[in-house]
């Protein structure tokens, strides 16, 4: 994915859950999601017509919508307002078991503040990289730990942790300050701060 990424520790296997009526389960446990923005509760403030529009091409007597698409494979006149995500379930039994045991190989310090080994995370990455993606992102995973439960791990840039420290729902910096581990809270109080960034 292009976008940032936030990851939910899990103190324990996921429970089957229905999260969404709306969405491509690619395999179990992975997900293609596209959300609007107005559902996490923020609102996209690009302008309506921010890009321009790419010149209408004579091809016959199709309509303009079907000569773009034919052209392109999807009509650059239209833009979609809704942004693009991959949630997926990592870990013993779900898929991508080499990567979620690499990436929690060697975190005694994030162990020691989460309280737990985590048996599985769900991670969730935006398919692209604007200011609305890093916020939609943030949202995205405090809705998901809502639902599902489990510590938000987020790395972050060089300088954030002192901001990010004094934020509810914050329950340690770890990693030297690269990592934070916090509630759902901790993320939508972040979104809120005039530092907030993710990591890319």
């Amino acid at each position: 994915m292009s976008g940032p990424t936030l990851v939910i520790d899990l103190a324990e296997p996921l429970s089957p859950v229905g999260l969404s009526s709306h969405f491509d389960e690619k395999r179990p446990g992975f997900f293609d999601v596209n959300v609007p923005t107005e559902r996490l509760g923020v609102e996209d403030r690009r302008e309506k017509d921010w890009r321009k529009p790419f010149p209408l091409p004579l091809l016959g007597n199709t309509s303009a919508d079907e000569e773009l698409t034919a052209l392109v494979g999807f009509n650059p006149q239209r833009e979609d307002w809704r942004r693009p995500f991959l949630v997926y379930l990592m870990g013993p039994g779900a898929g991508d078991e080499s990567i979620f045991e690499a990436e929690h190989a060697d975190e005694p310090e994030v162990e020691a503040v989460l309280g737990f080994r985590p048996t599985h995370a769900v991670n969730v990455s935006a398919g692209c990289n604007r200011e609305i993606d890093h916020v939609a992102t943030a949202l995205l995973t405090a809705a998901v730990m809502d639902v599902i439960g489990g510590v938000a791990k987020a790395e972050l840039l060089d300088g954030q942790a002192s901001v990010v420290a004094g934020l509810p729902g914050v329950l340690g910096i770890a990693d030297d300050d690269w990592m934070a581990l916090g509630t759902a809270e901790f993320l939508r109080a972040w979104v809120g701060h005039p530092a907030f960034r993710l990591v890319k």
